[in-house]
């Protein structure tokens, strides 16, 4: 069993009223907004502005943040680094969210630089395509190209980590899935941000229907993972995600807002991890929003969720640079 819906130690009881406010601000404004934008051209073209904006506004890029452009074959990204970090024998690995359609490495920079601060390690924020230019398994084969791309590098794959909030939480588990088949060796650890698992978005619906979302409907949301697997069958292994009992995970560290319809899917992530016999910890921070890490100019509790993060992921190297030495 997961934690179920009792707040986890050190997980504030309670929202803040800054986040109150702004649960009740996106519900009057981001919610209708989000529900009503078409997904034609021009509807994705305005979405992928709106969240860039957001995004701009609630986590801007830190002062003295490096990037640096990788482009190598079919590998995009960039190196993310905050002030004073230089690059070592340990990296981690960054997803972005994005619905498969919106999100881009620009957007989560912000994000990242602070990752790299709390940590003090170099960020690879991977830049996947979307669709509906690129449809499965586009991004899928993006993200396996990068995670490669880093171990050709000569960072071992047990120190690196992973990174990654909504749909890049599907596809950092579509990752560790096709590792274990293919026989290549896991990161060690992963932490999610919202993570999204059921793209039809049935668990999302099923959630919605105890508490809306106060970003985005369900029925709404499911559009955008939807101009991803166009053509495909939903059951399609890789769309839709099992874990094979006994295959090797690293440990899950997984955070989700209390208010969000994807706290259905976190919860139901970390069962199916523990069922196949892997470590999750789940961590449902009440009133928050979808992804709340990333706004921390909105959300006073971002900085701290996102200390908790680095912390376990720091922790897990630690203890793989300690497995090597004994």
């Amino acid at each position: 069993m997961t934690r179920s819906t009792r707040t986890s130690p050190g997980v504030p009881a309670a929202p803040s009223p800054h986040v109150r406010v702004a649960a009740a601000a996106a519900r009057l404004g981001m919610r209708p907004l989000n529900c009503a934008i078409p997904m034609n051209t021009a509807g994705v073209w305005f979405a992928r502005k709106l969240i860039a904006t957001v995004m701009a506004l609630g986590g801007p890029v830190p002062p003295g943040t490096s990037v640096t452009q990788v482009r190598s074959g079919k590998v995009r990204g960039e190196w993310v680094r905050a002030a004073g970090v230089p690059f070592g024998s340990q990296a981690i690995c960054y997803i972005h969210g994005s619905g498969y359609v919106i999100c881009s490495a620009r957007t989560h920079r912000g994000l990242a630089a602070r990752l790299s601060k709390r940590t003090g390690l170099p960020v690879f924020l991977t830049d996947y395509r979307l669709a509906p230019e690129h449809r499965f398994p586009a991004a899928a084969d993006d993200v396996e190209a990068g995670y490669r791309w880093l171990l050709d590098q000569g960072i071992a794959a047990e120190d690196v980590v992973i990174a990654c909030d909504s749909a890049g939480g599907h596809l950092a588990l579509d990752l560790l899935v096709e590792n274990g088949r293919r026989g290549r060796p896991q990161p060690a650890a992963v932490a999610m941000f919202s993570p999204l698992l059921d793209l039809t978005l049935g668990m999302a619906a099923e959630q919605e229907r105890v508490r809306p979302d106060p970003l985005i409907s369900a029925a709404a949301a499911r559009r955008l993972p939807a101009s991803y697997t166009s053509g495909q069958p939903a059951d399609a292994p890789r769309l839709r995600l099992a874990i094979p009992h006994g295959i090797a995970l690293p440990p899950i560290l997984v955070q989700v807002g209390g208010t969000e319809m994807l706290r259905a899917d976190a919860q139901a992530l970390c069962d199916m991890v523990r069922r196949a016999g892997g470590s999750c910890d789940l961590e449902i921070w009440p009133g928050q929003l979808h992804v709340f890490q990333a706004l921390p100019m909105v959300v006073p509790e971002a900085g701290h969720a996102l200390a908790r993060a680095a912390d376990f992921l720091r922790a897990a190297l630690i203890a793989t640079s300690t497995e090597k030495v004994s």
